[in-house]
């Protein structure tokens, strides 16, 4: 490529989540949230860690800022912790909890960065999965009053809206695995829980729509599908883990209807469900946020529950801490293919990045990470490729602006672009920051 440089008013950002950042999770009259719960539950979180303090964001924000600003960033992902605002989950507003996102956003708005704040990022407060979570077909009006919360106090100030990320991950590791809170493992929950995430979604488009006055979207996690053969029984299973992964919540909000493969998946598990959720679920949408970390190459294999898959381990490829393949050319593929099943609608890729190994304290104030370097010079050409094939995307969030809790993996997997020393809290840059600052400051431009 002799010119990699994006389209005018292309944005470059970095991304977070409030539980794992924030910390201070029950500071100023928070409510706990189900990841309060799974984490102070023994065994189920790596070295016993837990969000309690995290990155120290709640009270370091303008530090963090701050480094956004050093960097260039255009713009900033944030989540709000439902918990935070509402303790109960319904009724009651906790100020407080709403004056600190207040603040964030002034802060980024003085930065001259741009808002994008998502309203569901897995912490559901506790008191409502107390009373079903996602189970309890009412949390669709509970996501509603508590989506209206959040655009009347800040819509002034945010850009962007997303409603939930990545809700596969809610349900599979949430509800069928219980690999995330809150714990469950049940094949029945799991396609209930799903619902109910996508009619939760619709609501607060619905809200958005009488009340805000920028843009409201989705953010899915996507991880295209290669066959590991041309077996009748490999593409079989292929079809399986793409309409699993990739086409279960994609369908239902543009086209209207789950993937035929669903049923087929979960057999007595799967419901029926009434026609009416799908003209709630399916809501005009004025951006995705697409997901990308890695490719799977899956194989048929008859023991593995819901796909009958299984993943294949690459021979020669770079693979991360979190044992994910490094393969950008899927990034390319899978935006065209968003393009080509579900139409123009725009797309920001909401979040990319790597976990590789990066020292516990930063050495004569440096951390190099070139593989991560690496990792996001051939992903952000990938997007490059993708929107001189015709894909409409607008911007770019790295995942993670730190270093920070990987959730049940605890502090031992290191996303950030800022290094965080957790025994002190300090952050540094890393050489991949500022290898990022300018792709930024060139509009891609630095990165060929």
């Amino acid at each position: 490529m002799s010119d990699v440089r994006f389209p005018p008013g292309f944005v470059w950002g970095t991304a977070t989540a409030a539980y794992q950042i924030e910390g201070a999770s029950q500071d100023d009259g928070a409510g706990p949230s189900i990841w309060d719960r799974f984490s102070h539950t023994p065994g189920l979180m790596t070295n016993g860690d837990t969000g309690d303090i995290a990155c120290d964001h709640y009270h370091r924000y303008p530090e963090d800022i701050a480094i956004m600003r050093d960097l260039g960033m255009q713009a900033y992902r944030f989540s709000i912790s439902w918990s935070r605002v509402l303790p109960e989950g319904t009724g009651r507003v906790n100020q407080r909890g709403l004056d600190f996102y207040r603040r964030l956003v002034d802060t980024l708005r003085e930065a001259g960065i741009r808002p994008m704040a998502t309203l569901y990022h897995w912490d559901l407060p506790a008191a409502l999965d107390d009373r079903g979570g996602w189970l309890n077909r009412d949390v669709a009006e509970w996501f509603a009053e508590y989506a209206s919360v959040a655009y009347k106090a800040l819509d002034d100030t945010v850009e962007w809206w997303a409603t939930l990320n990545e809700p596969w991950v809610v349900t599979d590791g949430g509800y069928l695995h219980g690999a995330l809170a809150p714990g469950h493992r049940n094949l029945f929950e799991a396609p209930i829980a799903t619902h109910n995430l996508l009619r939760a979604h619709g609501r607060a488009v619905q809200v958005y729509r009488s009340e805000g006055k920028h843009q409201v979207g989705l953010v899915v996690n996507l991880e295209p599908k290669y066959p590991f053969s041309q077996s009748e029984e490999d593409l079989a299973a292929n079809r399986r883990a793409d309409a699993y992964m990739n086409r279960q919540y994609l369908d239902p909000a543009f086209k209207g209807a789950y993937p035929d493969e669903m049923k087929e998946m979960f057999g007595a598990a799967w419901p029926d469900f009434p026609d009416a959720d799908f003209d709630l679920i399916k809501q005009p949408l004025d951006f995705v946020g697409i997901n990308y970390y890695l490719r799977a190459v899956t194989k048929a294999d008859p023991s593995i529950p819901i796909e009958r898959a299984t993943r294949v381990r690459q021979p020669g490829a770079i693979y991360t801490e979190t044992g994910w393949e490094v393969y950008p050319p899927a990034l390319t593929a899978v935006l065209l293919w968003f393009k080509e099943r579900y139409g123009p609608t725009p797309i920001y890729i909401t979040e990319n990045g790597a976990a590789f190994y990066d020292p516990p304290t930063a050495i004569d104030g440096t951390v190099n990470d070139p593989l991560r370097i690496y990792y996001l010079r051939e992903h952000i050409l990938s997007v490059h490729r993708a929107i001189e094939q015709g894909a409409d995307v607008r911007g770019y969030f790295v995942w993670s602006l730190l270093d920070n809790l990987e959730w049940s993996h605890g502090y031992t997997k290191r996303f950030g672009i800022v290094h965080v020393d957790f025994a002190t809290l300090k952050r540094t840059l890393k050489e991949s920051a500022k290898f990022y600052r300018e792709i930024a400051r060139t509009n891609g431009g630095a990165v060929g």
